[in-house]
């Protein structure tokens, strides 16, 4: 092949995969990832979200690469063990998928729709009547109440009425006097606004038929004799002016997620059969996605998100937290790292309520391994009602707890005996450092799902195959649809 013939080709195959480097809508590709291009407007996407102006540690894009390479690798690992599958991913994934779709069923017409159906509803039930506001007194009569009863509080409410009709204060009357203690409080007043159908009818009976500011005679309902004052009347609010308070009462009570169901539900009955609710809301999510990259490649975080947290816990997290052997070992092969700024006593505090069960409790436990301390001080001394003793177990530091303050760290104040305990004692052993991985749990358990999982990217690494595009990157929030 001559010199030209070779430069031609090499041209021809640069333009090729070149070429290769864009999608469709001619966002170029800035990675392959076991054989799935990302593009760059979805690393700019997760780039930029994971580097605001909050973000403390922000990264350069050289630096973010192996993070969100790691992170793909990830995803794929779930993929490929079907945990996409799962019905609990697919049921959490919905519900955050849900959550960005559903409102897009709605619009402020089909919410004026509803907030006018309500008002209607609620005019009619109010009725031509209107509202009151009342306030009341009342002398309660039991049911069935014999004749004498009935004849005193009958006499007390006249007695009230005359004081009222003399020219005394309602509200104060009535605190002194009703028996309705709460509206009592309030100097008679029932609390706001009532309609017809909200208390008795023979009270409703009287008070709608008041004029503003004008005084009940007594009067009997089936709770005893009232008198009423009607300190308002009106009628329901034109729509325009209750609207806002109607459009926050019903938004509080899921108006637009109530919508949104009534739009679907719609849309999967005309689809005669052929579209579930569910099927409704995934045409809905590929629509928007199509327009609108943002919410796609939000949505599509939710998803890789979850299967990130699934194939973390099955993988590594929970793996490594069982993992007892690998714990201990790492432990022994890092224990210089594992200290304490003071010592610990690593035993358990008993209190006992006889003298004599100090000595019996201290020979039990030396011959129970550490692990079952607790149990066999329940089950040898514990087993009927009556406890002996209550006990401790934990890996104590100075402040901890009073006795072992006292007893093992030589704390000169001496603490109250606890009640019907009054013998406290200890047993167990002071370390300076820790002596086993159990001493220092929780920074071994983490430490070592770091490393696990450094050894599962690794392995992931080896797994899939990873392609940098380098030209393309060096692009990232450097051209035309965005900026640094």
């Amino acid at each position: 092949m001559s010199m030209n013939m070779k430069r031609l080709a090499l041209c021809c195959c640069a333009w090729c995969v070149a070429a290769g480097l864009y999608a469709q809508d001619g966002d170029p590709v800035v990675m392959r990832i076991n054989g799935k291009d990302v593009t760059r407007s979805e690393f700019e996407y997760n780039f930029n979200k994971n580097n605001g102006d909050n973000v403390v540690d922000k990264k350069t894009v050289d630096e973010y690469v192996d993070l969100f390479v790691n992170y793909k690798l990830k995803v794929e690992a779930a993929l490929d063990a079907r945990y996409d599958t799962l019905s609990s991913f697919k049921r959490e994934f919905r519900t955050y998928r849900d959550q960005q779709i559903r409102p897009y069923f709605t619009s402020p017409a089909l919410e004026e729709r509803e907030l006018r159906l309500y008002y209607d509803r609620m005019k009619a039930s109010i009725g031509p009547d209107g509202l009151v506001h009342v306030a009341h007194i009342l002398i309660r009569v039991p049911q069935k109440a014999e004749a004498g009863v009935q004849a005193k509080a009958k006499a007390r409410i006249d007695s009230v009425y005359q004081v009222l009709v003399q020219g005394a204060d309602f509200a104060a009357v009535a605190r002194q006097c009703s028996d309705d203690k709460g509206s009592a409080a309030r100097g008679g007043d029932l609390g706001g606004w009532i309609t017809r159908g909200q208390t008795l009818k023979e009270f409703e009976d009287v008070a709608f038929a008041l004029k503003e500011n004008e005084l009940s005679k007594p009067f009997e309902t089936p709770l005893g004799y009232h008198v009423v004052l009607l300190k308002g009347k009106k009628q329901v609010e034109p729509y325009e002016e209750l609207k806002p308070q109607l459009q926050r009462f019903l938004e509080s009570r899921g108006l637009k997620d109530r919508i949104a169901t009534m739009v679907i539900d719609s849309l999967s009955k005309s689809s005669d059969g052929q579209l579930t609710p569910e099927q409704v809301v995934d045409r809905k999510t590929e629509e928007l996605c199509a327009k609108d990259s943002d919410l796609k490649y939000l949505i599509q975080e939710y998803h890789d998100g979850l299967l990130l947290y699934e194939v973390s816990t099955r993988e590594v997290w929970d793996k490594a937290a069982r993992d007892t052997a690998g714990l201990e070992a790492y432990f022994k092969d890092h224990k210089s790292k594992y200290k304490w700024d003071s010592p610990r006593y690593k035993g358990v505090v008993y209190h006992c309520k006889d003298k004599d069960l100090v000595k019996q409790v201290r020979k039990l436990l030396k011959s129970v391994d550490e692990e079952e301390w607790v149990d066999t001080l329940r089950a040898t001394f514990n087993r009927d009602s009556v406890k002996q003793i209550r006990a401790e177990k934990n890996l104590f530091r100075k402040g901890d707890n009073a006795f072992v303050d006292h007893l093992v760290f030589k704390v000169k104040q001496e603490p109250k005996p606890l009640k019907d305990y009054p013998y406290a004692a200890v047993h167990g052993k002071k370390l300076k450092k820790p002596k086993a991985w159990t001493d220092v749990r929780g920074e071994v358990v983490s430490d070592y799902q770091t490393e696990c999982e450094a050894d599962f990217v690794r392995r992931l690494r080896d797994r899939y195959k990873v392609e940098i595009y380098k030209e393309v990157l060096n692009t990232v929030n450097k051209h035309g649809g965005r900026s640094e």
